[in-house]
């Protein structure tokens, strides 16, 4: 006797590919069915733009943890891996979500691994977040130091660099070069990324102050690579050059994939990120 066929149970699961400053982010609003994430291996199927619909990051909305947040998310990177935020990702979560807005109301609160987030459209496609306060103890960010500095000697690949490290709900390292054109991202981002003095890894940005009211940015992206833009980054490089006071409580970062502005009065207030958040395309995804 043959035995019957085995049926394997699927999802499906609608998405919206969407882009904050060109970085591609892949938008799955899991809060009717609250399903378990994509495996790593599926992640990394979904995340190549030759097996899937192709992100560098993937936005997976749940239900809100808490009674005064309209959904909770959780942040995964193309080669599988989960991290704790992303400036661009909770731009197209807010945008996306915009539907659920009463009447009037123009922000809403989301709940990331991060801690809560307020997220504000302020025009068609440009939406503000709240990112908190940036964090420098070197082990809340982590980061291997005996002590707090505004800048480290970093040993790589026997090669000293003046570092910068700050947390933006993530790890991140900057250096200053002096052109970003020039900057050597693919030799020393992976480097730096996996130096064994940042434990979680870390995301690397290479900045140059063009002036008070400007930089420019290219960021290598922890599990991702080097990116269009790095909303996180963005604010990285801003509250270190800020506390150097290089540059105005408002600037324009300019990244590969665009522009956004970043605003940070001093270390008690949040750094706030504005940017956009379009719609790429949409479709569905099987799980």
């Amino acid at each position: 006797m043959r035995s019957a066929p085995v049926r394997l149970r699927t999802m499906q699961l609608d998405y919206f590919k969407m882009q904050g400053t060109g970085n591609q982010i892949l938008v799955v609003d899991n809060r009717a069915e609250n399903c378990a994430p994509p495996s790593v291996d599926a992640l990394r199927r979904l995340g190549n733009s030759a097996t899937g619909p192709g992100f560098d990051s993937l936005m997976w909305i749940t239900p809100a943890r808490r009674d005064d947040a309209l959904a909770s998310y959780r942040v995964f990177n193309c080669d599988g891996s989960e991290v704790e935020q992303c400036g661009n990702g909770i731009r197209c979560v807010a945008q996306a979500l915009a539907s659920d807005l009463k009447a009037g109301q123009d922000s809403m609160l989301l709940d990331s691994p991060a801690g809560p987030v307020t997220a504000r459209l302020v025009a068609p496609g440009q939406v503000a977040v709240n990112m908190g306060t940036p964090e420098f103890r070197p082990e809340r960010v982590p980061f291997v130091a005996e002590k707090q500095q505004s800048a480290y000697d970093l040993d790589v690949a026997g090669e000293h660099y003046e570092v910068r490290v700050v947390s933006m709900g993530n790890p991140h390292c900057v250096l200053d070069v002096a052109d970003v054109t020039g900057a050597e991202v693919a030799r020393l981002g992976p480097l730096i990324e996996c130096h064994e003095r940042f434990p979680a890894r870390t995301n690397v940005g290479f900045m140059h102050i063009v002036n008070s009211g400007s930089i420019d940015l290219r960021v290598f992206e922890r599990g991702v690579g080097e990116t269009a833009a790095c909303g996180t980054g963005s604010c990285a490089a801003m509250v270190v050059a800020r506390q150097r006071g290089l540059i105005d409580e408002e600037v324009t970062v300019h990244l590969p994939g665009g522009q956004v502005v970043v605003s940070w009065r001093h270390a008690a207030d949040s750094v706030w990120l504005t940017g956009n958040a379009e719609l790429i395309s949409q479709g569905t995804i099987d799980l």
